[in-house]
Parts: C-alpha cells; structure tokens; sequence
C-alpha cells in the first residue's frame, strides 16, 4: 500500500487478529516456558486507497452496513490534482512534538501513565517505566510478548503473547523504583485446587483442554471496571475472564465473540464494550449479586455487524459516546441516552485503525497503520479532525492520555499529554489542546 510518498507494508502492523486481512506472523508464535520472571536492574543512562478522508462531518446516514463516504473538506486534508490526499500540516496549531522515548529492543504495543511515570511494553518481554521523559526503571518476564498494561492502586497487571497475566508490585525498599513479579492470574493456589476437578475444564481445542479460567490464546486487552474493583480480560481466544482485584478470584468467563477479542473496554453504569475479528463490536451488563457477592454479565446490544474487524473501541470521560475503530481505516461512533444509537463515522485513516483513546468527553484521538495519529474534536453532533500528527515511521500500535496539569489553553480549555506507541519501537510524547485556540 502507498501513502504519503511511501510504501508501507502492513504485514506486521498488528499483534491482532483480522479475518480476511492478514495471517499470523511466525515471529508472535511465542512458546510457552516455565515462568522465571525478575527484577529488571535500573539504568545507569537512557537511551537517547480509494476512499478519501472525511472528518468535519459525520451524520447518521454514514452507516457501517453501507460504506460509502463522500470527500468532504476538512482542515487536516488538501487534494491534490491527481486525486492523492496530502495532510495539511498548518493544521497541527493545536499540538505539539514534545519529546520521543526511544530503546531499540522491540516494537511497543502497550502504554499505561500513573503520575509522573509511564509503563510501556513491547515484545521484548521487558516492561520500561520512564519518567520525566527519561528511563527510570523496568522490570521483565520470562516470556510472552506485553500486549497490555493496566495499573491498579499499587498493582500493576501486563497481559502476554502466552496467555498469561502478570501482576507486579514496586519494591519499597529499593529507592530506584524497583519492581517484583507478585504472582499471575489465575492464582496458583485457585490452579492447584481446581485442577483435580475434571468438571472445571473446557475444551479449547482438538485433544485440548483447559481450565475454565485460564486463558488458552493470547491475552489481547485489559481493562478496569468503572468502581476500580474488577479486572477484564479479552483473550484471541474469544473469551471474556472476570476477575474480583481483591483477591484475583475469577469471577466468570464468557465466550463473547466467534473469533478473537480484539480490545474490551468498561463503560460506566456497568457496561463493558467488546470487540473483535468477527467484524462486531457488543455491549455487555454487569449485574452484581449483593448476597453472594457475585457477578453476571448479559449481553445488552451488538453495536455494529461488519465485514473488516474492530480493532479498537474508546469511550468518553462521560461514557455518553462509543468508539469503535476498525481494519478498513472507519472510527464509527454512537451516543449514548438511553440506549446506544449509531451517530455516524471518522473517516481519517487510508489503513487500519489499530488504538483509540479519549481526553474527557470532547476529544478522541485515533491511531492507525499509516503511521498517523488523528486528533478529533467532538461539538454536539459533529466532529471536526484538529491536528494529524506525524512522524512515526511505523504504524501508531497504542495510546495514552493524562490532562496536564501545568498549562491551560488561553480560551481556558484543557492541554492533554498524549503518548503514542509504535511498530518503530519508539513513543512519541504530544502536547494536544482540546480548543481549537490552540
């Protein structure tokens, strides 16, 4: 595929599943070993296509069941003569390069920030935490490439290539920041009393079984419940694991697709959004039994069926609007009242869009496989693309964003501080306003 004056090959973009868009790599194929996980010493230094993009306009006729999407005139594109579309770079008044991250030992595909610092994994097994944008610490696995982190109070869980979850704990007694392997999920006293019990296995395959609550395929995503108390797991093996944080119990699995679960994200008011290869992206209930402190999810609405696969899904500070990006280059989005409705669709991307993320409830921010992260401001209806910023020279594989508290915008709007993972094995650090004043 070309872009922007250069090929861009799309074969190892993504560590997810596309059906009818690409094959497993041989690379991601990650035998399992026996874990041996340790600290990571502290370093000394750091180591310094046809569909034309629409943005401005996104009403309810634009409908993912029939995709077909006019140019409209956007401040982040110009066309060219020839048909090509450049981005138009006096857009970018907004934001701001701030600074690059880079350690050339593998692709990252995975953020996480807590206060000053942020986590970032890759498929070099090892979890660096930076700060001040400088290296501060890391800790490493065994094995399984870091396919998602998510930080917990004092816990900080990574979710593998293997199957496996990670949970860490920082060392108090070493002043560098040091970081211990606190145990895995399933627990392995909850592995060893079930494992006697042939009622507790399920069949993951052919002459293959498995505990219920174990993963049997590589663990995609993670995320927090809205109270902070349960831990979500999607999985290529087209589950959904529950887990209770206090006691890391597993609480309920559920087979929510029929192809890989792509990305999970929880919503507020108990909802939880999946999605995956399959092409849907469905929402998800969390009924919470008091009496015995139990947990049931209910399948409440399938947001969209569709040939290209979602791949990333985002929801606003408010949880009043839906993201759902996908491997055709499409960020579809719904509102929120008392059910989901389909509000229209982000056309940014000419390649798949592989994450999303969102600054409080007007800004979404959008990062795909041209190497391209799309900046969009949200005013009722409507939503305008800001700012495209450049200068990956990989596909922008994830993201995350934290309000800066140092400056404000002049118009009194909020600045973001926005970090972006790439197949580049770098992370870029963005200022990004969300007014259009800059």
């Amino acid at each position: 595929m070309k872009t922007q004056g250069m090929f861009i090959h799309t074969t190892n973009f993504t560590n997810m599943k596309f059906r009818n868009f690409l094959t497993e790599n041989s690379d991601l194929k990650i035998s399992m070993v026996i874990d041996d996980d340790g600290d990571f010493p502290t370093p000394a230094s750091s180591d310094s296509a046809n569909s034309r993009p629409s943005s401005d306009g996104s009403p309810p006729i634009f409908s993912p069941w029939n995709q077909t999407y006019p140019l409209t005139k956007s401040p982040c594109f110009t066309e060219s003569k020839n048909g090509d579309v450049y981005w138009n770079s006096s857009s970018n008044k907004s934001s701001s390069l701030i600074g690059s991250l880079v350690r050339e030992e593998g692709h990252v595909y995975s953020l996480a920030t807590a206060g000053e610092l942020l986590y970032t994994g890759s498929d070099s097994k090892n979890i660096r935490v930076w700060k001040n944008l400088k290296e501060f610490t890391g800790f490493k696995s065994s094995s399984g490439l870091v396919k998602a982190i998510i930080i917990s109070g004092e816990k900080i869980f990574t979710g593998h290539q293997d199957g496996k979850i990670r949970v860490w704990k920082e060392t108090p007694k070493n002043p560098s920041g040091g970081y211990r392997r606190a145990g895995t999920l399933p627990a392995l006293r909850d592995v060893l009393k079930s494992s006697i019990n042939p009622q507790n296995y399920v069949v993951v395959g052919r002459n293959r079984s498995r505990l219920w609550f174990k993963h049997a395929d590589a663990v995609s995503c993670l995320c927090l419940s809205d109270d902070k108390t349960i831990l979500y797991s999607s999985s290529w093996d087209k589950t959904m694991k529950v887990w209770r944080i206090s006691d890391s119990k597993c609480l309920e699995s559920l087979t929510v697709h029929d192809d890989a679960v792509n990305v999970i994200v929880a919503a507020s008011d108990g909802l939880v959004i999946t999605g995956s290869a399959d092409g849907t992206a469905k929402v998800w209930r969390r009924q919470h039994e008091e009496e015995n402190d139990a947990t049931k999810h209910t399948l409440e609405q399938t947001l969209v069926k569709q040939n290209s696969a979602v791949t990333a899904v985002g929801v606003n500070a408010a949880g009043t609007v839906v993201y759902c990006g996908s491997s055709d280059g499409l960020v579809n989005f719904w509102e929120r009242e008392k059910r989901l409705t389909y509000g229209g669709a982000l056309k940014g991307h000419n390649l798949a869009v592989l994450c999303l993320a969102t600054a409080g409830n007007c800004m979404v921010l959008s990062g795909a496989a041209d190497n391209t992260i799309c900046v969009w401001r949200r005013d009722g209806l409507f939503h305008t693309c800001v700012s495209v910023l450049t200068g990956h020279t990989g596909p922008v594989k994830c993201l995350a964003v934290k309000e800066d508290p140092c400056r404000r915008c002049k118009d009194g709007g909020r600045r973001w501080i926005v970090y972006s993972g790439s197949l580049d094995r770098s992370v870029k650090v963005w200022g990004v306003s969300d007014s259009l004043g800059g």
